[in-house]
């Protein structure tokens, strides 16, 4: 008459799915002439299914008239008595040695050790004393969540253990159960997505949809799936520094010590780095450790929703580490920098879906080379022009190609196909002649004369044509690239000044480039054939790389646009004569508050970098008074300069009634004391400006 454990058995091998070679493995050793090994170690993280493939393998075994004799050592002390004891029980028998009554179990025996992590401290003794004492017909399957020592892969032992490790369900074996469970099929994907295939959280979600009415599955629904799968994967933490280093490590794509010493604000992070080496649900990687997908899921959810200060403290700091990277980061770093630092915003609204949509496309990007067009290659790119935009688009395009051939970037296959391209122009080497040709260079130019101009020694380039041989301006493996060569471009170009993206589904990518502090232009529209494209543009003298990198670490998941700032905070750009004449008004209206606060030199960089972007007026004023009279007290620093400093100090710092009091004053002809003061006025803007627009003292790193 079939038993309770007889059904249990049944249920459980229906819902055995996902382990077709683990299992050919061990039934072709059960059932050869002369075994292939001895012991095999199963190994992987809590959750992934060892006790239930250990199950199948005593159920096979059943099936062979094999005895088999399943041990779950959780709870045995590491020792050998203990362990022995354990054993005896397990089989059977009070014998001593238990070795006489496996001798005794025919051709075949075998041994079903669960969670030997436990038994760490046996590890020696289980390999050079107690495994070498058995019966050669004995197979032992030890399933642990630790790799095994590397004694285990030299010799003598490496020809008689087979190593198998246990990895997450394909989806095709995700769905089969799922589908056994009675979950609807228009689910699955869904909560595959959440559980990248993991036994255990795909089992706990399809418990969750069991339970209840609506058969629609939210994984911001499933606390509870969350909990159990922490409990599994972190049994116990040491302490709370250890608990702070598991959760900065689920928060970033890699681990490093480095990165553990930023985020958690610690000197010396080397134990912590140590401890999370050693754990099951982590493996090492090529830039550092990396934690189990649905680990770093789980334990992220959980940080988030327990404590979503303690989360925001984290990911700030993390955030702030990788913008710092970037901007230290070398032309063949960049790439990687990036991504880390994409990753770690991978939740945000605007850039989750960007992000999910390029995950699945991703490994196809590192099978493109960025290159430099050959002769060949002109013909296809043009080609390329006119199949997207058309031939209006690809007359611009030959034009350019003409003028400006270095600016394009070809993205192509190992086998030499091109896959897209993108085309830099430095609009300010374009002659007017060739700028007034392109309805696209017209309207930047019209605009960069109209609100920003281009000052002496300053560049602007216009991301021109950007796009892939099939999906255009998509989101694709190309245009991942194209973004990362832009990002370059920001990072890497002395004296660039502004930068304009020229766009055909401003749509799609507007909020994103707002996000990303890409302005929208003003009458930046224009159309080519049968299309209308949009411009939106940057200007790093208005916020510099290492300030753009900074607010985008500070944003965080913050899904407001990044517009242009309101007058309060927004940074103005002068020109150097506009600079000089808001100058000469500030000196006159230096000690006139209520005169000064109209000044455009409150909105500069000159007072921003000192004050912040986010000032009050009153603040504003106050720096830019600052800023005039610690100017001015350095021309007496230079012996050359003092009597340019006595003219200036008593005209406007501590003036005189009149300029002729204060000729008379310090001794002068009048005529002597306006060509002292000119000459001070010249010497305070030179040195005034020089501080608007230096973009490189405070970033060398960025350049070279």
């Amino acid at each position: 008459m079939p038993s309770i454990g007889d059904r249990l058995q049944a249920a459980r091998s229906q819902l055995f799915v996902g382990r077709d070679p683990e299992v050919a493995t061990f039934r072709s050793a059960l059932t050869a002439e002369t075994l292939p090994f001895n012991v095999m170690h199963v190994f992987g993280p809590g959750g992934v299914g060892k006790t239930e493939l250990l199950q199948a393998f005593a159920r096979i075994c059943d099936e062979n008239d094999v005895p088999a004799y399943l041990l779950d050592v959780h709870d045995v002390e590491p020792s050998p008595g203990a362990f022995r004891t354990a054993l005896r029980r397990a089989v059977g028998t009070d014998e001593t040695p238990v070795l006489s009554a496996l001798d005794r179990q025919g051709e075949r025996a075998v041994l079903l050790l669960d969670t030997v992590e436990t038994l760490a401290a046996l590890d020696d003794w289980l390999r050079t004393q107690f495994l070498p004492d058995l019966p050669e017909h004995v197979v032992v399957v030890m399933a642990g969540r630790d790799e095994p020592a590397s004694a285990w892969r030299t010799a003598p032992w490496q020809s008689l253990v087979e190593i198998m490790p246990l990895r997450n369900f394909d989806a095709e074996a995700g769905r089969d159960l799922l589908r056994r469970r009675e979950v609807p099929a228009d689910q699955h994907e869904t909560i595959l997505n959440f559980t990248h295939g993991h036994p255990l959280a795909t089992s706990l979600v399809a418990d969750l949809m069991d339970q209840r009415d609506d058969s629609t599955f939210e994984p911001s629904d499933a606390p509870d799936v969350v909990k159990t799968l922490l409990e599994r994967f972190v049994q116990k933490v040491p302490g709370p520094a250890h608990r702070a280093a598991l959760e900065a490590a689920a928060l970033v794509p890699y681990t490093t010590e480095e990165e553990l010493r930023a985020v958690l604000d610690m000197p010396d992070v080397h134990e912590l780095f140590e401890w999370l080496r050693g754990l099951s649900f982590v493996r090492p990687g090529d830039r550092g450790l990396v934690l189990h997908d649905l680990a770093r899921n789980a334990l992220a959810a959980d940080l988030r929703w327990r404590t979503p200060d303690w989360y925001e403290t984290l990911h700030e700091r993390a955030r702030q580490f990788y913008t710092d990277r970037l901007k230290k980061a070398s032309d063949r770093s960049v790439p990687d920098a990036l991504s880390d630092l994409t990753f770690l915003l991978r939740d945000h609204p605007l850039i989750q879906p960007f992000y999910d949509r390029l995950q699945s496309q991703w490994g196809e990007a590192h099978g493109l080379i960025e290159d430099t067009p050959s002769e060949d290659d002109w013909p296809a790119l043009l080609e390329m022009v006119a199949d997207e935009e058309g031939e209006a688009s690809a007359e611009l395009a030959s034009h350019w190609f003409d003028r400006q051939p270095n600016g394009v970037h070809v993205y192509r296959t190992s086998s030499g196909t091109i896959e897209g391209f993108m085309l830099t122009l430095t609009l300010n080497e374009a002659s007017a002649e060739a700028r007034a040709a392109d309805p696209a260079t017209q309207t930047a130019w019209a605009h960069l004369e109209a609100h920003a101009p281009l000052r002496s020694g300053e560049h602007a380039s216009m991301f021109r044509f950007w796009m892939a041989r099939t999906t255009y301006q998509d989101v694709s493996p190309v245009q991942s690239l194209i973004f990362i060569r832009q990002v370059r471009h920001y990072l890497q170009t002395p004296n660039l000044a502004y930068t304009v993206l020229v766009c055909r589904d401003p749509d799609t990518w507007g909020p994103l480039f707002a996000y990303a502090g890409m302005e929208r232009l003003e009458n930046g529209s224009f159309d080519v054939g049968p299309h209308t494209y949009t411009l939106f543009g940057h200007d790093w003298r208005a916020r510099p790389p290492g300030q753009w990198l900074d607010r985008l670490a500070e944003r965080g998941f913050d899904s407001t646009p990044d517009a242009a700032p309101a007058s309060h905070n927004q940074v103005i750009v002068l020109s150097r004569s506009d600079f000089e004449d808001a100058l000469r008004q500030a000196f006159k209206d230096l000690h006139r508050s209520d005169q000064l606060s109209d000044n455009p030199l409150l909105y500069s960089r000159l007072v921003t970098d000192v004050v912040g972007r986010d000032a009050d007026p009153p603040e504003r004023t106050e720096a830019l008074q600052s800023l005039i009279e610690e100017t001015t007290e350095r021309l007496s620093d230079d012996p050359r300069d003092e009597k340019y400093y006595r003219a200036v100090h008593r005209t406007y710092i501590r003036p005189a009634p009149t300029q002729e009091r204060a000729a008379e004053q310090l001794g002068v002809p009048f005529s002597t004391f306006r060509r002292h003061l000119n000459r001070g006025l010249e010497r305070v803007t030179e040195m005034l400006w020089e501080k608007e627009v230096d973009t490189g003292s405070s970033e060398p790193e960025m350049f070279g």
